[in-house]
């Protein structure tokens, strides 16, 4: 066997490994909004010719650095956003984040909808954040997003989180389960913050 293909070999047994088990469902959620960027959020659409509709739209998202995620996902926002805007009239969403953006689905040959390449939904409200836990969600998105530092200043961004109420975590077969938002925050995770963030919020409005 050739170096690289050696190589590839543990790179994906390592990606393996360091995937929970399923039957820890808590601590799989915190492992994919911890694995990946972006998340699709779906919102109640206030635009004609949808309106009340749900509307999805992808956004980046960062819980922190890869290892160390504090389970709250972050957003870098501007009101000129269609879905912003259906946030000001009403913060409901949900957001859903898929290994399916990783490798390691595509290297297990798992197709994004198969149970195996776990996806969750969390459902909440998005909310606007401040002071220091501003500054953290700034640490957050820039270290993972570096582009958005040169986003254009005249669009008057603003640093969101989903503010969690129930998480859904689909990672294996026999149907979709429920992890309430303290189960969420309590699972530990290997070199991860248990601390979830707080300080003063305020509505998208």
């Amino acid at each position: 066997m050739s170096l690289v293909l050696i190589a590839l070999s543990l790179a994906l047994t390592r990606v393996a490994s360091s995937v929970p088990p399923h039957e820890e469902v808590a601590r799989m959620a915190r492992f994919v909004v911890n694995k990946c960027d972006w998340a699709s959020m779906a919102t109640i659409s206030t635009h004609e010719p949808v309106k009340g509709q749900p509307f999805s739209n992808v956004f980046s998202i960062s819980d922190g650095p890869p290892g160390n995620g504090t389970g709250t996902p972050y957003m870098y926002l501007t009101h000129m956003e269609i879905s912003v805007q259906d946030l000001q009239v009403n913060p409901q969403a949900s957001l859903a984040v898929s290994l399916a953006q990783s490798s390691y689905c595509k290297n297990h040959g798992f197709d994004p909808q198969s149970p195996l390449c776990a996806h969750i939904i969390l459902s909440g409200s998005v909310i606007q954040v401040n002071g220091s836990e501003a500054s953290a969600a700034k640490d957050s998105l820039f270290s993972r997003h570096p582009e958005m530092a040169d986003w254009p200043t005249d669009h008057n961004w603003f640093f969101a989180k989903m503010n969690i109420s129930q998480v859904w975590v689909l990672d294996y077969f026999g149907g979709v389960k429920k992890v309430t938002e303290e189960e969420y925050y309590n699972a530990s995770q290997r070199c991860e913050s248990q601390h979830k963030a707080s300080s003063h919020t305020n509505t998208l409005d």
